[in-house]
């Protein structure tokens, strides 16, 4: 069986859509290259890969609609977007839609190929703590299954959702460094890292509001704490 990495590489852009796929085999990368969302969407259906690079800008299917389809029906795999603006907004709208990175063009091969090898080195992190079953207020939360709970209602959480919320949980009560969960949940302390776990706290302060003895805290300028009122 093979040992490569597949990539499901949509772009429009024939010349770019070429180089791209010719230089990632190089890197031992499996590559399909699709050219409008439409069909990247209906191959994504019937096979399986390892990550999934959308161009935003398409016919048929644009990489955000893309995206959204994808997380339908798979809610972890990699999606890495490129695009030719540089626009706040879009990058908020990729960051929404649980990107793992947002490169804009025109960026180099080793840009590219760096930062898919960051994002396949960060996903099977080692836990921070043996323990995955938690009790927040009237919250059961099941990081193994990525189930959060309560009497009024059942969450499915995605892998990072579930990651971040299991090291806030394990240090409940204690500031919970920017940094240290940054390079655990996402590999790195980026900038673009950390509007994307500030984009998640946010999912998460939402689905815990439903019991207001459980908050997440921001500390000015070092990181977050999870309180648990008793």
């Amino acid at each position: 069986m093979s040992s490569k990495k597949k990539i499901l590489l949509v772009e429009d852009d024939v010349n770019l859509g070429n180089l791209l796929s010719d230089s990632l085999e190089i890197k031992n990368y499996d590559v399909v290259l699709k050219r409008n969302g439409e069909d990247a969407f209906n191959d994504f259906k019937v096979n399986k890969y390892d990550m999934c690079i959308f161009d935003v800008m398409m016919p048929k299917k644009d990489g955000f609609t893309l995206a959204k389809d994808v997380r339908r029906i798979n809610a972890t795999v990699p999606i890495v977007f490129l695009t030719a603006k540089a626009l706040k907004e879009d990058t908020i709208e990729g960051l929404k839609l649980g990107a793992d990175d947002y490169i804009t063009k025109p960026f180099s091969m080793e840009e590219l190929t760096l930062r898919m090898e960051n994002i396949f080195k960060r996903l099977p992190k080692a836990e921070i703590s043996n323990q995955n079953q938690f009790k927040l207020g009237k919250f059961d939360f099941d990081n193994t299954h990525r189930i959060l709970k309560s009497n009024d209602s059942e969450v499915k959480l995605t892998t990072k959702e579930s990651e971040l919320l299991k090291m806030l949980a394990v240090y409940s009560d204690r500031i919970l460094e920017r940094e240290v969960a940054l390079n655990a949940v996402w590999g790195s302390d980026s900038y673009f890292a950390g509007r994307s776990m500030d984009v998640y706290i946010a999912k998460l302060r939402k689905y815990l509001k439903e019991d207001p003895d459980v908050e997440i805290l921001n500390i000015h300028g070092t990181g977050f704490k999870l309180i648990v009122k008793k």
